[in-house]
């Protein structure tokens, strides 16, 4: 056999074509086909020529290497206008291997390709000779440059001559690539060791395995990649099919004249054998089409079911790991008889309900080792059982608890499949056929093996999609903010929302902090681009923007720091990003913009919306291009709105469509923030259907505040001068005005810690009067300002030392407390709970 390598440093030669066929009309040793290799790569340029190919293309090695295939293999052409039509069925009026090698070729044809053809060959002299073709195409898919597998056969050497001394057919049922089916083949070891030659990135075991399947079903295999067995039988065209039907008729005229039935009638046997095969075949590419049309878990656990119901089987019950159900991995390892089984999907022909409340879809349980299903699931090989006898039937039924399943199984064929994927098994396949059908026999296990392994890494697809999509939303949750819905002086509500087409983690981020004097930062923002990259670096910025808001920067100049940060991190990414502070006291918006579409700001007084004229900036990361913040005045009920372009931009549509609709439904009244929300993506989703631009493909985070203010009542502020004796005011008027507030049960506490602030501010200020101020909120806030810069920390102090237990005193005390810096000096503040009323 001519398997495609080259010994030593033997080099081709060029074909002396005798005969039409030179070389290729050697006998073939019995058993064996001289096989043609060609191994074409990813560019479409040949990769490895074996001596056969020479022979039988007439192109030695060294010129066919590196060659376009298209031109050396005789894929298309015209027949000689003598020529008569050949008869082999519609190949032989093509005069090449066939538009489905063309194809292959080409990239088109992701599927192996099989014919027969003729194909024109010079001769001496010039002459031309008629060679007949079996030839085989296998897409190469995995790792490796390989892209195509063509292997092609001259048929001369496989004709046989029949008893009656005519021409007999060729021996199709006989012939894989390269070797012949017959379990005594002896090339077969040789084929299984030099398989890996031939064929890319292929180890010795695998081809043995190979091999062996081949000898074992008849026809040819060939693996896509480790997990992938994909069968393949070529149609031999409309003369096999006529002969059996000549043969069929000449037997039965036989027997109706009495005559002795012709030997041809054991050819019918091997007919029947080669069309179960076919049948069989075509039913794993039919089921192969009908699942795996989605990621979806759910969905394609109802597709495997019922593909084999009722053609192949008429009750089939889907069992998989619990952590495959759940989308999670699982620990390496044969299961075992702890492991939990859940009954995903039952499907049947028998009447409605018969099965529901025996054996209920959602179940789980474990299976014995003495079971066939353990068996199956623990050697990971189908089980077959002819029939379930009785004693079989009580054992298995003796697994289900106050519930007889013997009248459904008992006397029923079953088989058992595996789900494998990767070389474990996720679950497996209840076959069960009606005592009437015909029982499962050797090629149904095989084809059930087949079915189960095409099932299974389907399965295993959408198990890993589903525990990525989980894992990402995981992560994006992770990054995200749980903002608390109440923040002093204003509510807030967000949304956010992946894109439907691009994953579940992007760029698109919301936040809000809490700053000195009641204020808040309210901040939307979103990294150019989609995936996990803009994910992390969406995280990044977050957290810049977190800490400089904590130092109470202002606006223009966090923008200008954190565009300064984006640069040092690398030039990849760029980002937009809004920044504004509400000051619920001052009744102002102090807001800073950075290539980001504007906020809606949405008036209390009689429900008018706008859209913020701010100055636009450049993105973040652009690098020397100057921020500007302006300020805003806002009345108690005022909303702003902001949001990422996701929400308001669809490809193919202005803008303007979209902020003109956000402005819109943002004034609409509604029952609640989180309803407000809802209405705006409704809206903004109707728009965009109306206008035939199809779904949201962005990522959208959405930022809503009501500005509720902070009433003058509930603030209360004092300064007071560097001397010692502050202190005792201090403590006097805070008591004070807890009376008058209402919050008696407070004054201790705050007394005490007012006490130790307004100490430490009065001996560590230079010459600005200390500031003291109070704010009733949800909370309350009280905060010391003065001009030292220095900001205190929290230190253990010893027994003798005279300094450092004020602020562990705050810390006890205090639901919150912190320091931040301000342009005249520095703030600490605490807050404590107010009483229940």
């Amino acid at each position: 056999m001519d398997n495609g390598t080259d010994r030593g440093t033997e080099r081709d030669t060029p074909p002396s074509r005798g005969a039409g066929t030179g070389a290729a009309t050697e006998p073939a040793a019995a058993g064996r086909v001289p096989l043609a290799v060609v191994v074409v790569d990813r560019d479409g340029l040949v990769s490895h020529w074996s001596r056969g190919a020479g022979r039988l293309f007439g192109v030695p090695k060294d010129d066919a290497i590196g060659r376009s295939a298209v031109d050396l293999l005789p894929v298309s052409g015209a027949l000689p206008e003598d020529e008569d039509i050949s008869p082999y069925g519609p190949y032989g009026a093509y005069d090449g291997l066939g538009p489905d090698l063309e194809t292959s070729l080409d990239g088109r044809l992701s599927y192996p390709a099989a014919g027969r053809a003729r194909l024109t060959v010079p001769e001496h002299e010039g002459d031309h000779a008629r060679v007949d073709v079996l030839w085989w195409a296998y897409p190469l898919v995995g790792p490796g440059h390989e892209r195509l597998l063509v292997l092609a056969a001259d048929t001369a050497g496989l004709r046989q001559d029949e008893p009656d001394g005519s021409e007999g057919d060729l021996a199709f049922e006989r012939i894989a690539p390269g070797f012949a089916l017959h379990t005594d083949f002896p090339g077969a070891e040789e084929l299984a060791r030099r398989l890996p030659e031939i064929l890319p990135s292929m180890s010795v075991d695998e081809s043995a395995r190979i091999v062996a399947q081949v000898l074992e079903l008849g026809y040819p295999v060939l693996e896509f990649s480790q997990n992938d067995r994909v069968p393949v039988t070529p149609d031999w065209g409309v003369p096999r099919r006529i002969e059996r039907k000549a043969r069929r008729e000449r037997a039965a005229r036989a027997a109706a004249e009495g005559l002795p039935v012709p030997h041809e009638l054991a050819d019918d046997a091997e007919d029947l054998e080669y069309a179960a095969v076919r049948e069989h075949l075509e039913f794993l590419n039919e089921v192969s089409g009908k699942i795996g049309t989605s990621l979806d878990l759910a969905t394609t656990i109802v597709e495997v079911s019922k593909a084999v119901v009722p053609r192949f089987t008429d009750v089939a019950g889907t069992y998989l790991r619990e952590q495959v159900v759940a989308g999670e991995g699982f620990p390496d390892g044969v299961p075992d008889t702890t492991t939990m089984w859940h009954r995903v999907a039952l499907e049947h022909t028998d009447e409605p309900g018969r099965w529901d409340d025996v054996v209920p879809v959602g179940e789980a349980m474990p299976f014995p080792a003495h079971t066939p299903f353990f068996q199956c699931m623990t050697s990971g090989e189908p089980v077959l059982v002819p029939r379930i006898s009785e004693e079989m039937g009580h054992a298995i039924a003796s697994q289900f608890e106050k519930r007889d399943i013997r009248p459904l199984i008992t006397n029923r064929s079953m088989l058992i499949v595996p789900l494998k994927a990767r070389n474990v098994v996720l679950g497996f396949m209840i076959l069960l056929r009606h005592p009437e059908r015909v029982e499962f026999n050797d090629m149904d296990r095989v084809t059930g093996a087949e079915l189960a392994a095409r099932a299974g890494l389907v399965l295993d697809n959408a198990r890993m999609y589903t525990y990525q999509e989980s894992v990402a939303e995981t992560l994006q949750d992770s990054m995200l903010p749980h903002i608390p819905p109440r923040m002093a002086g204003c509510d807030i509500a967000t949304r956010y929302l992946p894109g439907t087409l691009l994953g579940r983690v992007g760029g698109d981020w919301f936040d809000s902090v809490k700053l000195p004097g009641a204020r808040t930062a309210l901040v939307v923002g979103d990294v150019m681009g989609h995936g996990l990259n803009s994910a992390a670096m969406m995280g990044q910025l977050r957290t810049a923007v977190q800490t400089m808001a904590a130092l109470d920067l202002p606006p223009a100049q966090l923008l200008r720091n954190l565009d300064d940060l984006a640069q040092r991190l690398g030039d990849t990414y760029l980002a937009t990003c809004l920044y504004a502070v509400y000051d619920p006291i001052a009744s102002e918006l102090h807001i800073a913009n950075a290539g980001h579409i504007p906020p809606v700001l949405v008036r209390a007084e009689d429900g008018r919306s706008e859209l913020l004229d701010l100055p636009t900036g450049a993105p973040i990361g652009v690098g020397g291009v100057p921020f500007e913040a302006v300020r805003v005045r806002v009345e108690p009920g005022d909303r702003i709105v902001m949001c990422t372009d996701g929400l308001v931009e669809v490809r193919g549509e202005d803008i303007g469509v979209g902020l003109a609709t956000l402005s819109e439904s943002a004034a609409h009244p509604a029952a609640s923030m989180d309803d407000a929300c809802d209405s705006i993506i409704r809206a903004l989703a109707v728009t965009f259907s109306k206008a035939g631009r199809g779904g949201r493909k962005d990522d959208v985070a959405l930022l809503m505040a009501r500005l509720n203010g902070i009433e003058p009542d509930d603030v209360a502020e004092w300064r007071l001068a560097l001397d010692p004796i502050e202190v005792g005011r201090a403590r006097a008027v805070v008591r004070e005005q807890l009376h008058d507030w209402g919050l008696a049960k407070l004054v201790p506490n705050a007394e005490l810690l007012v006490s130790e602030l307004v100490t430490n501010a009065v001996r560590h200020s230079h010459s600005r009067p200390v500031e003291l101020r109070l704010v009733r909120g949800d909370t309350l806030l009280c905060e010391v300002d003065d001009d030292d810069h220095d900001l205190p920390t929290l230190r253990s102090a010893g027994p003798e030392e005279e300094f450092g237990r004020g602020l562990r005193v705050v810390s006890a005390l205090a639901r919150e407390w912190g320091t931040s810096r301000t342009k005249a000096g520095k703030t600490v503040w605490f807050e404590l709970t107010l009483p229940r009323r």
